[in-house]
């Protein structure tokens, strides 16, 4: 009832800013965090709880059911990241455009991972499983950026730090709970791990269920808004060319560069500060837990002091917690603070990146931005990953640390200076002010 009520109460704010003057809204939570955004927040929200009950048992379940090997799980998860890494790309190219277009893309991509749940009760071998797992990452690839895209037209543009931030609190509740469902389940049947694959893929269907009925077609206008035509290619691809934007991939994925992944960062916890093995599932929990806490303040911090700065100050945050492993420093304490730090690192740079990017892409290009943005990151932590892994293995782990630490902190540096050349506002480029008074006005 809730979320049909906010879904109708969004529906009548966005038809009437169409007509009515940006000031005409009034001031409040509704008008700050839309009901598109809670639909979608719960849509996210239910599609992590599915999809976090596969990861907390996948790695166990692939290696001592399968036979697979560690090293052949790290480079299966890798390559399968990759892959949705870079279907985002056609994901927010198709979504633009209009219409009903960022809904039915981002549908398609729940849809898919919804349907790729329930086909791990019939993969057993190495080659099936791949297959379902690239299958999912492709939906997760086609969603993202649609996804971002609707919260951002369905936002007036200084409320859209807080709105991204509302979202990725709902999507870490799901998070939260994906795998304290996954060991509910694992403790209540004998077959645990087909048990868990066919809870995952009902709850996964409920989250496309939700999406249908209760995200508006249309987030950044009326029902009543006629499509424009989808943007060719080379349109979307231009979007580089426009300097506010350009900048941001470039230092997203720069710092990206220097991003240890975070399983990485739990064996180094584990490993350099002494946290028992009974207790490791625990520690992304811990980061969970953080990021909930703080996505929504500093989301609204940042609509307030800028989404770059903010960005900036999340990577500075890491950089600290990476100086907490390579302390001499030991014990609970020192891991409480480092899940601590890694939490406040995500909160203020994954919705906060999107809403910024959302401020120097033009309305009709949305998806695209969106996608352009993300794909650079996630690349470039990929490429991270396999760096970190190689020197880890050529010298040692605090070694391969130190050396990331060290990049991340001249990186912090280069990006720094970079911002400081951006025009305007801290957030708005011209583009964005237009923009935003075709959503808000």
């Amino acid at each position: 009832m809730y979320l049909a009520d906010s879904r109708n109460g969004t529906t009548r704010e966005t038809s009437g800013t169409a007509a009515a003057a940006p000031g005409s809204i009034r001031p409040g939570r509704r008008a700050a965090v839309p009901g598109t955004v809670l639909a979608l927040g719960a849509v996210s929200l239910i599609t992590d709880v599915s999809a976090e009950m596969i990861t907390a048992v996948l790695p166990l379940y692939v290696v001592t059911a399968l036979g697979l090997s560690p090293l052949g799980f790290g480079l299966l998860d890798g390559i399968n990241n990759g892959v949705g890494a870079l279907v985002r790309l056609a994901g927010g190219h198709l979504a633009d455009g209009g219409g009903r277009r960022h809904k039915v893309v981002a549908g398609l991509g729940y849809g898919l991972s919804a349907v790729c749940k329930p086909l791990l009760l019939v993969a057993h071998g190495l080659p099936v499983i791949s297959a379902v797992l690239a299958a999912d990452r492709t939906g997760k690839g086609l969603r993202t950026a649609p996804r971002d895209a609707m919260i951002s037209l369905a936002t007036r543009p200084e409320h859209r730090g807080r709105a991204f931030g509302v979202h990725r609190a709902m999507d870490t509740t799901g998070a939260l709970l994906g795998p304290l469902a996954a060991f509910a389940v694992l403790r209540a049947t004998v077959d645990g791990y087909d048990a868990v694959f066919t809870v995952s893929g009902c709850v996964a269907a409920l989250g496309v269920l939700v999406l249908v009925l209760f995200v508006p077609g249309r987030a950044g206008g009326a029902d009543t808004a006629p499509a424009a035509a989808r943007p060719a290619l080379r349109d979307s691809l231009a979007l580089l060319r426009r300097p506010a934007l350009r900048r941001l991939t470039l230092c997203a994925a720069l710092l990206g560069l220097t991003t240890v992944s975070d399983s990485f960062l739990y064996l180094l916890l584990q490993r350099e500060l002494g946290v028992p093995a009974h207790l490791f599932p625990l520690l992304p929990l811990g980061t969970a837990a953080v990021f909930l806490l703080l996505a929504v303040p500093l989301g609204a911090l940042a609509d307030r002091i800028g989404r770059r700065r903010l960005f900036l100050a999340g990577h500075v945050a890491l950089l600290l917690a990476y100086g907490l492993v390579l302390s001499p420093l030991g014990g609970a304490p020192a891991v409480v603070a480092v899940l601590v730090l890694h939490g406040a690192f995500y909160a203020a740079t994954d919705g906060v990146l999107a809403a910024a990017t959302a401020g120097v892409v033009p309305a009709g290009h949305q998806g695209a931005g969106q996608a352009l943005v993300g794909t650079g990151q996630a690349l470039a932590r990929f490429v991270c990953s396999l760096a970190f892994g190689a020197a880890w293995s050529l010298w040692d782990a605090r070694a391969a640390l130190a050396v990331t630490a060290a990049g991340l902190a001249v990186s912090a540096v280069v990006v720094a200076r970079v911002l400081r050349t951006t025009e305007g506002t801290p957030e708005e480029s011209d583009d964005d002010r237009r923009t935003g008074n075709e959503v808000s006005g």
